[in-house]
């Protein structure tokens, strides 16, 4: 894998991201699609977001679920601090009083207390999901209770490095999609997925761009970008892009 290549028969292609991957991948997709090319022109390349694989990026991916990501990494940092390492057994050690205190709900609670518990008894080898094919990775996180399709994605992306990853479920892709093609409303997650398929075998980093629009529209109200000669409409109108020019 040092040429930056992961084979997986799950995809054509699939490379793992690192500077130089999603340099390559950014460049294919502004030229496949002029709205990448115009959110890269206002807002520059998306960063890398890489996360170390392992048990504390599990959990902070859990507690992301369904909330800001500003107060899961405020919970998360409180984690931090109070176990110095974040490790299995310290986890395991916490009390529901101090999960609580922490920031943790009682169904997070419950999730990653199973989520330690697989792992110290080995049902989950996390450690074994960098050798495994992108199906095998999604079926053995998901056999454990409160992660499902969008937590394992989040990993197999942000942990794992994986180019040719969708998340299916993120509000904020649908969210950014739909503004920056000037849509009516937003598509579901079906049409998200049809239309994430011209972006292959770069999908990852098409949703980094388009994460990276959606948060520097937040913090810039009134200066997101929009892609040059489109005047909006309806959703269906709008939702397919050009496909991939090979």
């Amino acid at each position: 894998m040092g040429n930056g290549l992961h084979r997986d028969t799950g995809s054509l292609i699939m490379y793992l991201i690192d500077d130089q991957t999603l340099a390559a991948g950014v460049r294919y997709l502004t030229k496949t699609d002029k709205s990448f090319a115009a959110v890269i022109r206002q807002h520059g390349p998306p960063p890398l977001w890489l996360r170390p694989p392992g048990f504390p990026t599990l959990i902070l991916i859990i507690l992301e679920q369904q909330v800001s990501l500003s107060s899961a990494r405020a919970a998360y940092d409180r984690l931090e601090n109070k176990l110095g390492v974040i490790t299995t057994g310290g986890f395991l050690e916490l009390t529901d009083r101090e999960l609580k205190r922490i920031g943790f709900s009682r169904q997070k609670m419950s999730y990653c207390r199973g989520l330690a518990h697989c792992i110290e008894n080995k049902t989950l080898e996390l450690e074994r999901l960098e050798r495994l094919e992108t199906g095998d990775v999604i079926a053995s996180l998901t056999s454990v209770k409160g992660i499902g399709l969008w937590t394992a994605n989040i990993y197999l992306i942000m942990a794992l490095r994986r180019s040719d990853i969708w998340p299916p479920g993120d509000l904020a892709l649908r969210k950014a999609f739909a503004g920056l093609k000037n849509l009516s409303g937003l598509p579901d997650d079906a049409m998200m997925e049809e239309i994430a398929e011209d972006w292959r075998p770069w999908r990852a980093v098409a949703a980094r761009i388009l994460w990276h629009y959606y948060l520097s529209g937040r913090q810039n109200r009134g200066k997101i970008v929009k892609p040059p000669a489109e005047n909006g409409g309806s959703l269906r109108q709008q939702s397919k892009i050009s496909k991939p020019r090979v």
